[in-house]
């Protein structure tokens, strides 16, 4: 049974309000390397629709993970992509308990937290779009893709981790428990398998691609060559499905170039995919990098592997109307009405804040913020584009001043690192990992930023379920 409600946020700012804090921000800002004018401003919070919808959630992207990455790769003085948005706010990431929905709990996973987004409603850790407390069997919450695709919009979903993980899962999935990614991991969901009885939808996998989406990009192949066991598909793989169902299905980089149609499946690792930087892990004080500091080895990533910007720049090419493969032959008709919802995660910052790995960590950050500028760009001639970027929850790494090499008080993991532009010790710690079991998530409100049709709405404090509402207005969906 599907529930389902759209409304107004409540509390949300005049345009005069929004302008003055703008405008605020900007004068504290004035010598950055890129000015915000005053009519950048004032077109960021303009009401009306949005054409397209590009969402970018950065998984474990709190705060301190955007500093980082910053003070390392441009300085504390520079900016990266996600910085040039002109409308910032934060919102809370709180979840719900499984037992007693009607209390709260303060620290999120990715399941809850995506689920808030793109349903509009709370749910509890574990849970994919579905109601917390409601069992096995699931009650589920409409999505925002889902809904778009009803009002004929293409869609998209692009990520760095297994296209089964929980961020992406949450758009096209719903199901009990995430870590049902594939037919052959369906122990705590046995319901929705598709050999039940009565059959169920299937895993995440196999959800995913019924519903199809029209572009799916990143990691996970393992879980798609699964074998489907019950339904019209059974004893095929989740891949043979979805080729089978029209689906372009690649697995390179070079593939992913070259490939069109109206819709593509890309699966370019078993697992999650390739990281882009490597360095020393943190360890126990006084911790890795002293004396000097280290510097992280970039460009670690496999050259049949896709950067995140490259697969965010073809999906805005398949999905976008003015795409060069659309204008083809005899009778061709263009409709500038059409739009598209895209979500793209850059889903290791989190997985390498997990692992206390700080060089991977920035690694993930930046290529994350790379795909950013892919957006911006786009959204430089397509000024109907809503472009959102935010983070799922916050994380444990924090940067401290550098530890003297015989200093062994401090708590959790430390590591130095030589930044590139200051030349100056940065000191990160991971507090809440001891070495033996891995940093957790905190429950710290995370920044959102945004431009576009609705990007007003991201201004303040909010609640992760309102973004849910933000993007629905802008598309039109209420």
């Amino acid at each position: 049974m599907a529930a389902r409600r759209i409304e107004s946020t409540p509390g949300v700012w005049t345009a005069s309000a929004i302008l003055a804090v703008g405008l605020t921000g900007i004068a504290a800002s004035s010598r950055d390397w890129r000015d915000v004018t005053s009519e950048t401003v004032q077109g960021a919070i303009e009401d009306g629709r949005a054409r397209n919808v590009i969402l970018f959630i950065g998984d474990g992207m709190g705060d301190s993970e955007i500093t980082i990455a910053r003070n390392y790769q441009t300085g504390a003085n520079g900016r990266l992509w996600m910085d040039q948005l002109p409308l910032t706010g934060a919102y809370t990431t709180y979840a719900l308990q499984e037992t007693n929905p009607a209390r709260v709990e303060y620290v999120t996973d990715s399941a809850a937290s995506g689920t808030a987004w793109a349903t509009g409603f709370k749910t509890s850790n574990g849970r994919v779009s579905s109601v917390a407390g409601s069992g096995s069997t699931v009650t589920s919450y409409t999505t925002i893709l889902e809904l778009a695709q009803n009002a004929g919009l293409r869609t998209g979903s692009v990520s760095t981790a297994e296209l089964t993980d929980a961020t992406p899962a949450v758009l096209a999935s719903h199901i009990n428990e995430r870590g049902c990614q594939g037919p052959a991991d369906m122990a705590q969901c046995g319901p929705y398998r598709k050999d039940a009885v009565p059959p169920g939808p299937g895993s995440i996998a196999e959800q995913t691609v019924d519903h199809m989406v029209n572009v799916l990009l990143g990691g996970g192949q393992a879980r798609f060559k699964q074998t489907i066991t019950g339904g019209p598909d059974a004893g095929k793989t989740v891949i043979q499905s979805a080729v089978g169902k029209g689906y372009v299905y690649v697995d390179t980089a070079t593939a992913l170039h070259g490939a069109k149609g109206s819709h593509l499946l890309g699966l370019f690792n078993s697992g999650n995919m390739s990281l882009e930087w490597t360095g020393l892990p943190a360890s126990a004080s006084p911790g890795s990098g002293l004396p000097d500091g280290q510097t992280c080895v970039e460009n670690q990533r496999p050259a049949h592997e896709p950067s995140l910007a490259e697969m965010t720049t073809k999906a805005l090419n398949l999905l976008d109307d003015d795409s060069p493969w659309r204008t083809h032959g005899p009778g061709f008709v263009h409709r500038r009405s059409t739009g598209f919802f895209l979500q793209v995660e850059g889903a290791s910052i989190d997985k390498q804040d997990h692992a206390g790995r700080p060089c991977e960590q920035i690694g993930e950050t930046i290529a994350f913020d790379q795909a950013v500028g892919v957006a911006l760009e786009f959204g430089r001639t397509h000024a109907d584009t809503l472009v959102v970027v935010t983070a799922d929850h916050a994380h444990t790494s924090q940067i401290v001043s550098v530890p003297s090499p015989t200093d062994t008080k401090r708590p959790g993991q430390l590591s130095t690192l030589l930044t590139k532009v200051d030349r100056a010790l940065m000191t990160i710690n991971y507090g809440t990992g001891d070495g033996r079991e891995s940093n957790d998530h905190t429950g710290s409100q995370v920044r959102i930023a945004a431009q576009g049709p609705q990007a007003g709405s991201v201004v303040g404090m909010t609640n992760q379920t309102d973004l849910f509402y933000t993007v629905a207005r802008a598309l039109g969906l209420e």
